[in-house]
């Protein structure tokens, strides 16, 4: 793959959403008596993550106490859970939360849109999990001609994969839903539905959805793995606030020590994480995830607490190459010491600071 410059673009569409948001951004962050008042005295930790299988270090994290136990007794862990990224991002202007599991292009657009002030990655945390799957008579590219495939929002992570990838086969797409192939952004959990009744002929989704797809009868056109160098992108990283970073060192070290703990109970224990995984979603939304669903969708993920910054880069020149995107500099988005701290402490390997 040729080297690309620091130079990245990031989605006009997710920004219109979180626009409102960010007015006294910097001002606003991690500003509330919550946070406490420093390292040497109780501190509560606000953490976001959404509670599906890409979040699963997060998840685990949660519900086996990795957490609980990694910060200790002066951090109080106060848990919010979201079902999209702007959601998150609107949390942290707002200085409602401290720190979160977030997809690449939100952790973009909060960043590019507080002027590089507001967040930084500090971990990541999982790759792949992403694919499109049509109906079963759509065999190749071409047929997708005239074909309406859903995406979850207009200009998100998977929205942009699709339009960039059709692109490069020579088919057009528009904002509006229109060109070579319809793109149609709605709700994860419409999808489904709308497979199933034929309002759409396929999807662009991240797990547990493809695995959902196929059990409708659909089947994988496209992994996205296959379309990336090693099989590895990002599809979760943690972010934190840059005010709540600053002011609290140490509870963040003790978070990312969490999340590294938490993704190797994920790897080491996968029956378990699991079963903590369904178990922890019934008690958010009151019905718990399909065990079956959740080991169909497993293979396809890797946990890794490395955040691939290459591939938010890539995937951010694909923005632009789509006309979703306009001008951002990245430089500072990735503020990694402490995780390799933690790593070179537990005798593993480290990962490159962008």
């Amino acid at each position: 793959m040729r080297r690309l410059p620091f130079r990245r673009l990031v989605s006009l569409a997710t920004l219109a959403v979180i626009g409102a948001a960010t007015m006294g951004t910097t001002a606003a962050c991690g500003d509330d008596d919550s946070a406490g008042g420093g390292d040497s005295g109780p501190v509560t930790l606000r953490l976001g993550y959404f509670p599906n299988i890409t979040h699963a270090p997060a998840v685990v994290g949660v519900e086996k106490g990795i957490f609980a136990e990694k910060l200790g007794s002066d951090v109080k862990l106060d848990t919010k859970t979201f079902n999209a990224g702007p959601a998150a991002v609107e949390a942290i202007f707002s200085g409602a939360l401290d720190a979160t599991y977030i997809g690449p292009n939100p952790t973009v657009n909060a960043f590019s849109k507080s002027k590089g002030e507001a967040v930084r990655v500090i971990s990541g945390a999982a790759s792949g999990g992403v694919a499109l799957v049509v109906k079963p008579e759509i065999t190749s590219v071409e047929q997708l001609r005239g074909k309406k495939i859903a995406t979850p929002q207009l200009g998100n992570t998977q929205d942009v994969a699709i339009r960039y990838w059709l692109q490069e086969k020579g088919l057009k797409t528009t904002k509006e839903g229109g060109g070579d192939v319809k793109i149609v952004p709605q709700e994860n959990a419409q999808t489904v539905e709308t497979f199933s009744s034929g309002t759409i002929d396929g999807a662009w989704v991240p797990e547990p959805f493809v695995s959902r797809l196929v059990n409708a009868g659909g089947k994988v056109l496209v992994d996205e793995r296959d379309l990336w160098p090693d099989k590895k992108f990002v599809i979760t990283n943690l972010i934190v606030s840059t005010k709540f970073l600053k002011a609290h060192p140490e509870t963040v070290k003790k978070l990312v020590e969490a999340q590294v703990a938490a993704n190797d109970f994920v790897n080491a224990k996968p029956d378990e994480a699991q079963q903590a995984i369904s178990d922890h979603i019934g008690k958010i939304t009151g019905k718990p995830l399909d065990l079956k669903l959740i080991k169909q969708a497993w293979p396809t993920l890797l946990f890794t607490n490395d955040p691939i910054a290459s591939s938010l880069k890539t995937g951010l020149d694909h923005a632009v190459a789509v006309q979703l995107t306009q001008p951002v500099d990245l430089d500072g988005l990735y503020d990694l010491k402490y995780l390799n701290e933690v790593l070179r402490t537990q005798g593993q390997a480290e990962v490159t600071q962008p």
